[in-house]
């Protein structure tokens, strides 16, 4: 029997057979149905409207194919790993691009197989429980007390994002540590005010901190690495990333000491938190010969990413050598079926997707049209206030967008062109606007880490945003004060005019 009651009237007219599928799936029936229509009638009405003034055509192909795959990624109306898949297809049925190659040039750049080759490391550490030892080995050198804990996610999301690429699979392994701290807590309202700050800080903020760290930690840093080396001839090599964004851990004292006072988290203890650790560990054992072995060879990875001045091994490829390792014969006692099962392959063509299009919107100039247009805006103002402008106006954007690669993917190749006609340093802008897009707190929505946050019902909308909005605000002028004069020590002054490095 047909279940309509959540049904809104814009979907009520899907046959029973596929809201009931789409259900199954996952899906939303009132987003996927509406927005995939959506999509499809965004895409050919710009597809062929008259010709823009200024736009090539090419141009406007690949605007059809970004504003299509930004509704099917907003309302989720098809599976991330086929729109990634899809939009190089696209690209080349429209001709915005007419080599096949390069419209899946985003599958054959080094950082893909750099990330190719970090997902598979990952799902080798939980085929063998290394993520959650490392977890719990940290966590088990903190006091019970909620404050101590957040100190101790700190750490955590900081190792863990060496190890695990991807903030929502780090926050998939501190979720279930997460809510069995959290079921520690009464019902009362200290308990609720404890359990608020562990999850939003455990698996929301602190994620996204240690995302900008490393550079194979968050996926909007791939994208951004692969348009500089591609379109300007910057080479953002694994050191060089993490040389430019250490700074940023000042962040989490920041963060920790908002969050202690925003949930007033101070004197909270946690019953029985050392006990629910120690059980944990304990169930664990000790660290095994296997699990060492893990560890030496992801630690040759590391060593090969950050020597790649010397022995000249590009970091993806460096990352398929340390990866061959482990499937030397008997040396890895984990299948592959059941590496490639916890293998997030559709993230890994979401990625690959998103690069291409990013590309395309660069080399068919619609970036520089974009740019043509939002360039009047911020003619003749000081440097300051451009970055300060274009960072608000894309925190709007992103109200509507969840995954910071779809954003990503849109932004910078814009911001790259806009500051070109700005005379503003590209790379230090676009690390500028596109690194503040990670902390995007206003709703859940903005974030995938940030929704499973969500889930797990510690907290509603407008504690979210009541702590999110001062953290955005301090994290900006963070930004301005400390991480842009940073770049600017580092040969990357934001005002020191467009150049290229080809």
């Amino acid at each position: 029997m047909r279940d309509s009651g959540d049904l809104k009237w814009y979907a009520s007219w899907v046959p029973e057979g596929m809201i009931n599928n789409a259900r199954r799936s996952g899906l939303n029936p009132n987003a996927a149905f509406i927005g995939f229509i959506i999509a499809w009638i965004a895409f050919f009405a710009i597809l062929y409207a008259p010709p823009l003034a200024g736009l090539k055509p090419e141009g406007q192909k690949a605007a059809a194919v970004a504003v299509w795959a930004v509704i099917i990624w907003i309302t989720e109306a098809i599976p991330v790993g086929i729109t990634g898949l899809l939009i190089p297809l696209m690209l080349v049925m429209t001709k915005a691009e007419k080599d096949i190659g390069k419209a899946f040039g985003g599958y054959t750049q080094d950082v893909t197989f750099l990330v190719l080759g970090s997902f598979i490391f990952a799902a080798i550490m939980q085929c063998t429980g290394m993520d959650r030892r490392i977890a719990m080995a940290v966590l088990s050198r903190v006091k019970p007390q909620v404050d101590q804990v957040l100190k101790g996610f700190m750490a955590v999301n900081t190792v863990l994002g060496v190890f695990v690429p991807a903030a929502v699979s780090r926050a998939a392994v501190l979720l279930p540590i997460v809510k069995g701290v959290s079921a520690l807590f009464g019902d009362n309202e200290k308990g609720k005010r404890a359990v608020a700050a562990l999850a939003i800080s455990g698996i929301c903020y602190f994620p996204m901190v240690a995302g900008i760290l490393l550079l194979t930690a968050h996926l909007p840093n791939v994208i951004m690495a692969g348009l500089f080396d591609k379109q300007l001839g910057y080479q953002m090599s694994y050191a060089r990333w993490f040389w430019l964004h250490w700074p940023i851990v000042g962040l989490y004292p920041i963060m920790f000491i908002m969050l202690r006072k925003l949930f007033d988290v101070k004197d909270i203890s946690i019953p029985g938190g050392v006990d629910f650790i120690k059980e944990e560990k304990t169930k664990m054992g000790k660290t095994s010969l296997v699990e060492w072995f893990v560890i030496a060879v992801f630690g040759l990875a590391v060593i090969m990413w950050i020597t790649e001045p010397y022995h000249g091994i590009k970091t993806g490829m460096a990352t398929l050598i340390a990866l061959g390792i482990f499937f030397i014969p008997g040396l890895l006692p984990v299948s592959w079926q059941a590496v490639q099962s916890k293998t997030i392959w559709g993230t890994f063509l979401l990625l690959a997707g998103a690069m291409s299009m990013a590309n395309a919107i660069s080399s068919t100039g619609l970036a520089k049209w974009l740019a043509d247009i939002a360039h009047p805006l911020f003619i003749g103002q000081p440097f300051l206030v451009v970055v300060v402008g274009v960072i608000l106006v894309t925190a709007v954007i992103r109200i509507f967008m969840l995954s910071n690669v779809a954003a990503v993917s849109m932004l910078a190749p814009i911001m790259l062109s806009l500051a070109k006609v700005l005379n503003l340093n590209p790379v230090a802008f676009t690390l500028l606007v596109c690194n503040f897009d990670t902390f995007s707190f206003i709703i859940p929505t903005q974030v995938t880490a940030c929704v499973i946050a969500y889930g797990t019902n510690t907290f509603n909308t407008s504690t979210y945003a009541r702590v999110g909005i001062p953290i955005m605000l301090v994290t900006l002028i963070y930004f301005m004060v400390i991480m842009m004069p940073w770049y600017a020590f580092n040969g990357l002054p934001v005002w020191g005019g467009y150049v290229t490095w080809k």
